[in-house]
């Protein structure tokens, strides 16, 4: 299985980047992590909302395959604990699963053709973060869970 986190645009901040760096050497290899980032739309400011999605939904999709499965972090997207979480990891890995692509909008969300194509939405928090932020607390929540599919001891347990 192969998980893929695609976003737009580049991570600036140093010490994000530095935290997201320390998780992904922890992540497992079978997993075959990656993080792809999409760039920034050229002249995103002289578009409209919807036609600035749609230009980033057609970034996101040339990043996938028919059968990949597609999960969009999104606001209104089901919250999982972290058991929770990796018990789905556990069970993309023991069906027939390929390729995970997580994504992470841009400023504006998705467009209709990524919400049409998405397998399911998840939301990390009813809180706001940064786009940058939310690249570290997934990567830091992938850990998480291969840990507790490793049986390694967890949160005060």
């Amino acid at each position: 299985m192969r998980i893929s986190l695609v976003c737009i645009g580049k991570t600036d901040d140093k010490e994000i980047t530095s935290l997201i760096k320390y998780y992904l050497t922890r992540l497992p290899k079978h997993w075959n992590f990656e993080i792809t980032e999409i760039p920034d739309i050229k002249n995103a400011k002289n578009l409209t909302p919807d036609l600035l999605k749609k230009e980033e939904g057609k970034m996101f999709l040339s990043q996938m395959d028919k059968n990949d499965w597609v999960i969009l972090l999104d606001e209104k997207g089901k919250q999982y604990t972290s058991r929770e979480f990796s018990q789905k990891i556990d069970q993309w890995m023991n069906s027939s699963v390929k390729k995970i692509h997580i994504l992470i909008g841009g400023a504006y969300g998705f467009s209709e053709e990524i919400y049409s194509r998405a397998n399911e939405k998840m939301s990390l928090s009813k809180m706001t973060f940064t786009h940058q932020m939310i690249r570290l607390f997934i990567v830091e929540q992938l850990y998480r869970a291969d840990q507790i599919l490793q049986g390694k001891p967890y949160h005060n347990d």
